[in-house]
Protein backbone atom coordinates (compact mmCIF):
# COMPACT_ATOMS: atom_id res chain seq x y z
CA UNK A 1 0.00 0.00 0.00
CA UNK A 2 1.03 3.59 -0.51
CA UNK A 3 2.02 5.86 2.37
CA UNK A 4 -0.47 8.62 1.58
CA UNK A 5 0.89 11.08 4.14
CA UNK A 6 4.38 10.73 2.69
CA UNK A 7 2.99 11.15 -0.83
CA UNK A 8 1.23 14.35 0.17
CA UNK A 9 4.44 15.64 1.76
CA UNK A 10 6.54 14.82 -1.30
CA UNK A 11 4.06 16.64 -3.56
CA UNK A 12 3.44 19.60 -1.27
CA UNK A 13 4.94 22.13 -3.68
CA UNK A 14 3.34 20.72 -6.82
CA UNK A 15 0.07 21.20 -8.67
CA UNK A 16 -1.07 17.93 -7.04
CA UNK A 17 -0.86 19.19 -3.45
CA UNK A 18 -3.99 18.31 -1.50
CA UNK A 19 -5.62 16.73 -4.56
CA UNK A 20 -4.81 13.03 -4.18
CA UNK A 21 -7.73 10.60 -4.28
CA UNK A 22 -6.84 7.04 -3.34
CA UNK A 23 -8.97 3.89 -3.54
CA UNK A 24 -7.70 0.42 -2.65
CA UNK A 25 -9.80 -0.93 -5.54
CA UNK A 26 -11.69 0.90 -8.28
CA UNK A 27 -13.08 0.08 -11.68
CA UNK A 28 -10.86 2.49 -13.59
CA UNK A 29 -8.91 5.52 -12.37
CA UNK A 30 -9.56 7.18 -15.74
CA UNK A 31 -13.30 6.69 -15.32
CA UNK A 32 -13.10 8.14 -11.80
CA UNK A 33 -11.16 11.15 -13.08
CA UNK A 34 -13.52 11.77 -16.00
CA UNK A 35 -16.55 11.64 -13.73
CA UNK A 36 -15.00 14.12 -11.30
CA UNK A 37 -13.77 16.37 -14.13
CA UNK A 38 -17.32 16.67 -15.45
CA UNK A 39 -18.44 18.08 -12.10
CA UNK A 40 -15.58 20.61 -11.90
CA UNK A 41 -12.66 18.86 -10.16
CA UNK A 42 -9.60 21.14 -10.25
CA UNK A 43 -6.46 21.06 -12.35
CA UNK A 44 -3.88 18.69 -10.90
CA UNK A 45 -6.32 16.30 -9.26
CA UNK A 46 -4.99 12.72 -9.06
CA UNK A 47 -6.85 9.42 -8.85
CA UNK A 48 -4.75 6.50 -7.64
CA UNK A 49 -5.67 2.89 -6.98
CA UNK A 50 -3.94 -0.18 -5.65
CA UNK A 51 -5.98 -2.31 -8.06
CA UNK A 52 -8.46 -1.83 -10.91
CA UNK A 53 -11.27 -4.19 -11.80
CA UNK A 54 -11.93 -2.61 -15.20
CA UNK A 55 -8.68 -0.90 -16.18
CA UNK A 56 -8.45 -0.02 -19.83
CA UNK A 57 -5.99 1.11 -22.45
CA UNK A 58 -6.36 2.67 -25.88
CA UNK A 59 -8.93 1.21 -28.24
CA UNK A 60 -10.95 -0.27 -25.40
CA UNK A 61 -8.30 -2.87 -24.60
CA UNK A 62 -8.34 -4.20 -21.03
CA UNK A 63 -5.42 -3.31 -18.76
CA UNK A 64 -4.62 -6.04 -16.20
CA UNK A 65 -4.33 -4.28 -12.84
CA UNK A 66 -3.42 -6.72 -10.07
CA UNK A 67 -3.48 -5.39 -6.50
CA UNK A 68 -0.16 -3.97 -5.33
CA UNK A 69 1.77 -4.92 -8.46
CA UNK A 70 1.62 -1.81 -10.60
CA UNK A 71 1.05 1.91 -10.76
CA UNK A 72 -2.48 2.78 -11.83
CA UNK A 73 -2.93 6.53 -11.81
CA UNK A 74 -4.92 9.21 -13.67
CA UNK A 75 -4.30 12.94 -13.59
CA UNK A 76 -6.73 15.70 -14.51
CA UNK A 77 -5.14 18.57 -16.43
CA UNK A 78 -6.91 21.79 -17.37
CA UNK A 79 -4.36 23.39 -19.69
CA UNK A 80 -5.14 26.69 -21.36
CA UNK A 81 -3.54 25.81 -24.67
CA UNK A 82 -4.73 25.57 -28.29
CA UNK A 83 -6.39 22.33 -29.30
CA UNK A 84 -3.60 21.42 -31.74
CA UNK A 85 -1.05 21.67 -28.92
CA UNK A 86 -3.19 19.40 -26.75
CA UNK A 87 -2.58 16.67 -29.34
CA UNK A 88 0.99 16.51 -28.03
CA UNK A 89 -0.12 15.57 -24.51
CA UNK A 90 0.06 11.76 -24.99
CA UNK A 91 3.63 12.13 -26.26
CA UNK A 92 4.51 14.43 -23.37
CA UNK A 93 3.09 11.88 -20.92
CA UNK A 94 5.25 9.19 -22.51
CA UNK A 95 8.34 11.34 -22.04
CA UNK A 96 7.37 11.93 -18.41
CA UNK A 97 6.92 8.22 -17.71
CA UNK A 98 10.16 7.27 -19.45
CA UNK A 99 12.08 9.87 -17.47
CA UNK A 100 10.62 8.76 -14.13
CA UNK A 101 11.41 5.11 -14.82
CA UNK A 102 14.96 5.99 -15.82
CA UNK A 103 15.52 8.07 -12.68
CA UNK A 104 14.25 5.38 -10.32
CA UNK A 105 15.48 2.20 -12.05
CA UNK A 106 18.15 3.22 -14.57
CA UNK A 107 16.18 1.53 -17.34
CA UNK A 108 16.00 3.03 -20.81
CA UNK A 109 12.42 3.10 -22.08
CA UNK A 110 11.65 2.83 -25.79
CA UNK A 111 8.56 4.88 -26.65
CA UNK A 112 6.42 3.09 -29.21
CA UNK A 113 4.05 5.57 -30.82
CA UNK A 114 1.59 6.59 -29.62
CA UNK A 115 1.35 5.29 -26.07
CA UNK A 116 3.48 2.23 -25.21
CA UNK A 117 6.41 2.06 -22.79
CA UNK A 118 8.77 -0.72 -23.86
CA UNK A 119 11.84 -2.29 -22.28
CA UNK A 120 13.51 -3.85 -25.29
CA UNK A 121 10.73 -5.74 -27.07
CA UNK A 122 8.60 -6.09 -23.92
CA UNK A 123 5.78 -3.80 -22.86
CA UNK A 124 6.13 -2.38 -19.35
CA UNK A 125 3.45 0.29 -19.42
CA UNK A 126 0.97 2.33 -21.37
CA UNK A 127 -0.78 5.67 -21.51
CA UNK A 128 -4.41 6.61 -22.16
CA UNK A 129 -5.25 10.29 -22.64
CA UNK A 130 -8.91 11.27 -22.87
CA UNK A 131 -9.62 14.91 -23.67
CA UNK A 132 -13.01 16.64 -23.51
CA UNK A 133 -14.49 20.04 -24.14
CA UNK A 134 -17.76 20.76 -22.35
CA UNK A 135 -19.57 24.05 -21.86
CA UNK A 136 -20.34 23.44 -18.19
CA UNK A 137 -16.95 22.03 -17.09
CA UNK A 138 -14.59 23.59 -19.62
CA UNK A 139 -11.87 21.80 -21.58
CA UNK A 140 -9.78 19.21 -19.83
CA UNK A 141 -7.72 16.09 -20.35
CA UNK A 142 -7.29 13.01 -18.21
CA UNK A 143 -3.88 11.35 -18.44
CA UNK A 144 -4.00 7.71 -17.37
CA UNK A 145 -0.72 5.87 -16.86
CA UNK A 146 -0.26 2.20 -16.05
CA UNK A 147 3.18 0.77 -15.27
CA UNK A 148 3.98 -2.87 -14.50
CA UNK A 149 6.18 -2.83 -11.41
CA UNK A 150 5.98 -6.11 -9.44
CA UNK A 151 4.30 -8.52 -11.86
CA UNK A 152 5.95 -11.89 -12.39
CA UNK A 153 3.37 -13.51 -14.65
CA UNK A 154 1.28 -12.19 -17.54
CA UNK A 155 -1.73 -13.35 -19.50
CA UNK A 156 -1.05 -15.42 -22.59
CA UNK A 157 -1.87 -14.16 -26.06
CA UNK A 158 -0.83 -10.54 -25.52
CA UNK A 159 -0.20 -8.60 -28.73
CA UNK A 160 3.15 -7.53 -27.27
CA UNK A 161 4.97 -9.68 -24.68
CA UNK A 162 4.96 -7.94 -21.30
CA UNK A 163 7.45 -7.40 -18.54
CA UNK A 164 7.64 -5.53 -15.24
CA UNK A 165 10.26 -3.22 -13.83
CA UNK A 166 11.18 -5.80 -11.20
CA UNK A 167 11.84 -8.41 -13.89
CA UNK A 168 13.75 -5.95 -16.05
CA UNK A 169 16.14 -4.77 -13.33
CA UNK A 170 16.31 -7.99 -11.31
CA UNK A 171 15.35 -6.38 -8.00
CA UNK A 172 12.35 -5.00 -6.17
CA UNK A 173 11.32 -1.52 -7.32
CA UNK A 174 9.36 0.58 -4.83
CA UNK A 175 6.17 2.01 -6.26
CA UNK A 176 6.09 5.08 -4.02
CA UNK A 177 9.25 6.91 -5.22
CA UNK A 178 8.37 5.93 -8.78
CA UNK A 179 4.92 7.48 -8.43
CA UNK A 180 6.38 10.69 -6.99
CA UNK A 181 8.94 10.89 -9.81
CA UNK A 182 6.20 10.22 -12.37
CA UNK A 183 3.93 13.00 -11.12
CA UNK A 184 6.80 15.48 -10.83
CA UNK A 185 7.91 14.66 -14.37
CA UNK A 186 4.36 14.94 -15.69
CA UNK A 187 4.04 18.39 -14.13
CA UNK A 188 7.23 19.51 -15.91
CA UNK A 189 5.97 18.18 -19.24
CA UNK A 190 2.56 19.81 -18.77
CA UNK A 191 4.31 23.10 -18.08
CA UNK A 192 6.36 22.66 -21.27
CA UNK A 193 3.12 22.48 -23.25
CA UNK A 194 2.13 25.96 -22.11
CA UNK A 195 4.82 27.63 -24.23
CA UNK A 196 4.77 27.05 -27.98
CA UNK A 197 8.56 26.93 -28.20
CA UNK A 198 9.02 24.08 -25.71
CA UNK A 199 5.87 22.30 -26.88
CA UNK A 200 7.09 22.15 -30.48
CA UNK A 201 10.22 20.31 -29.32
CA UNK A 202 8.19 17.37 -28.04
CA UNK A 203 8.01 15.42 -31.36
CA UNK A 204 11.79 15.61 -31.81
CA UNK A 205 12.32 14.58 -28.19
CA UNK A 206 10.10 11.55 -28.73
CA UNK A 207 12.04 10.67 -31.88
CA UNK A 208 15.23 10.72 -29.80
CA UNK A 209 13.64 8.39 -27.23
CA UNK A 210 12.13 5.92 -29.71
CA UNK A 211 13.37 3.29 -32.13
CA UNK A 212 9.92 3.16 -33.73
CA UNK A 213 9.20 6.54 -35.31
CA UNK A 214 11.98 6.83 -37.86
CA UNK A 215 13.53 4.23 -40.14
CA UNK A 216 11.51 1.24 -38.97
CA UNK A 217 9.20 -0.99 -40.98
CA UNK A 218 5.84 -1.21 -39.22
CA UNK A 219 2.27 -2.32 -39.63
CA UNK A 220 -0.26 0.36 -38.70
CA UNK A 221 -3.43 -0.96 -37.07
CA UNK A 222 -6.60 1.11 -36.99
CA UNK A 223 -8.58 3.22 -39.44
CA UNK A 224 -5.43 4.12 -41.41
CA UNK A 225 -4.11 0.57 -41.66
CA UNK A 226 -0.99 0.32 -43.81
CA UNK A 227 2.54 -1.05 -43.91
CA UNK A 228 5.65 0.98 -44.51
CA UNK A 229 8.75 2.68 -43.15
CA UNK A 230 8.37 5.32 -40.44
CA UNK A 231 9.89 8.68 -41.36
CA UNK A 232 9.28 10.67 -38.19
CA UNK A 233 6.59 12.71 -36.46
CA UNK A 234 4.98 15.88 -37.78
CA UNK A 235 4.46 19.03 -35.71
CA UNK A 236 1.22 17.63 -34.25
CA UNK A 237 2.88 14.41 -33.13
CA UNK A 238 1.27 12.34 -35.90
CA UNK A 239 3.31 9.45 -37.29
CA UNK A 240 4.50 9.69 -40.90
CA UNK A 241 4.82 6.37 -42.74
CA UNK A 242 6.20 5.95 -46.26
CA UNK A 243 4.20 3.20 -47.97
CA UNK A 244 4.25 1.78 -51.47
CA UNK A 245 1.27 4.03 -52.23
CA UNK A 246 2.88 7.18 -50.81
CA UNK A 247 3.22 9.02 -47.53
CA UNK A 248 0.55 8.36 -44.90
CA UNK A 249 0.17 10.67 -41.88
CA UNK A 250 -1.25 8.41 -39.18
CA UNK A 251 -3.41 10.32 -36.73
CA UNK A 252 -4.75 7.41 -34.69
CA UNK A 253 -4.09 3.72 -34.30
CA UNK A 254 -1.16 1.62 -33.18
CA UNK A 255 1.97 0.15 -34.71
CA UNK A 256 3.63 -3.25 -34.58
CA UNK A 257 6.42 -5.00 -36.38
CA UNK A 258 5.06 -6.77 -39.50
CA UNK A 259 4.40 -10.44 -39.08
CA UNK A 260 6.80 -12.68 -40.99
CA UNK A 261 5.06 -14.99 -43.42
Amino acid sequence: MYDLAALEAALANSIFAGKLHFAPVTGSTNSDALSAAHTGAPHGSVWLADAQSAGRGRGGHAWHSTAGEGIYVSVLLRLKIPADRLLLLPLAAGLAAADAIRVITGLSIDLRWPNDLLVGSYKAGGILVEAHSESDAGSYAVVGIGINVRQREFASGLATPATSLDLAVGRTVSRQPLLVALLQSLEREAHALLAQGTAMKIPSRVEAASTWVRGRRVEVHGPQACTGITVGLDEHGFLCVETDAGLVTVQTGGIREPEID
